[in-house]
């Protein structure tokens, strides 16, 4: 493929048929290795600062300055070239390289340095502290279903954010606030929205709002699958994932 890195630029058993976000943070290539930053960052962000809230019991503004400088120091020094994926999750390395670099910030009581060339001004802080507070007493029975629900949070919303950049550029804003009025927003069993409800709202056939939606869960599934698949390193992961997400009966398209 053109412009593809050489499959030798990349340490720790990482697949040869397929460039994903977390062999790219392993790539000899700067540029390369920031970009798979940004997209794990991008996917990891929440989770990290909601559990160096909880585990690490540190303060808003603190978590939200270890969170940045995690993920700095991580680009700098290349925290994540020793991922060996025979022998963990991704997620479950890098808890252990969060505990290890807030341990040793610890020790060091050394300055934050915060960015590294990612895109920090999408991390909405204001917004994770929020759910935590809806979530705290909940994630203290364990701290290790807490962060995997939370990546799961955070995989779902790159797909939202994805299928809505998606719609809006194909313009069918439409079909993205349908699926939002229907599939996103939360009501009570009372209440749950119906497809002649949307039709109302609209101004349209409630057969249209039937193939819109059809139309827009498609688009999602393909788009959380592709986002999936930027975060594992191997097909056989990513089909362990995607039954987590999907069920028994997922079938790789």
């Amino acid at each position: 493929m053109k412009g593809r890195p050489e499959s030798k630029s990349y340490k720790g058993g990482f697949p040869e048929t397929r460039l994903t976000a977390i062999a790219a943070i392993s790539s000899s290539d700067q540029t390369i290795r920031a970009q798979g930053l940004d997209t794990v960052a991008a996917a990891y962000w929440a989770p990290i600062y909601k559990y160096i809230r909880l585990k690490w019991d540190r303060p808003a503004d603190t978590a939200e300055d270890l969170t940045q400088a995690f993920f700095a120091a991580a680009i700098e020094k290349n925290f994540f070239e020793q991922y060996d994926p025979a022998k963990s999750k991704f997620r479950t390395f890098l808890r252990v390289c969060l505990d290890g670099f807030i341990a040793n910030q610890d020790k060091s009581a050394g300055r934050l340095k915060r960015g590294g060339g990612l895109e920090i001004q999408s991390f909405d802080f204001q917004a994770a502290e929020v759910q935590l507070n809806d979530q705290w007493s909940l994630a203290q029975s364990s701290m290790d279903d807490f962060f995997e629900k939370e990546w799961v949070r955070g995989l779902f919303g790159l797909a939202v954010q994805s299928l809505q950049n998606h719609l809006t550029r194909s313009g069918k804003e439409i079909q993205f606030q349908l699926f939002q009025r229907y599939a996103l927003e939360e009501h009570d069993d009372e209440e749950r929205i119906t497809y002649a409800d949307l039709a109302s709202e609209f101004s349209i056939p409630v057969t249209t709002v039937t193939n819109y939606l059809a139309a827009a869960r498609r688009d999602f599934k393909k788009i959380l699958l592709e986002t999936l698949r930027k975060l594992t390193v191997s097909d056989d992961e990513f089909r362990q994932e995607a039954r987590a997400l999907f069920g028994a009966h997922f079938k790789d398209p």
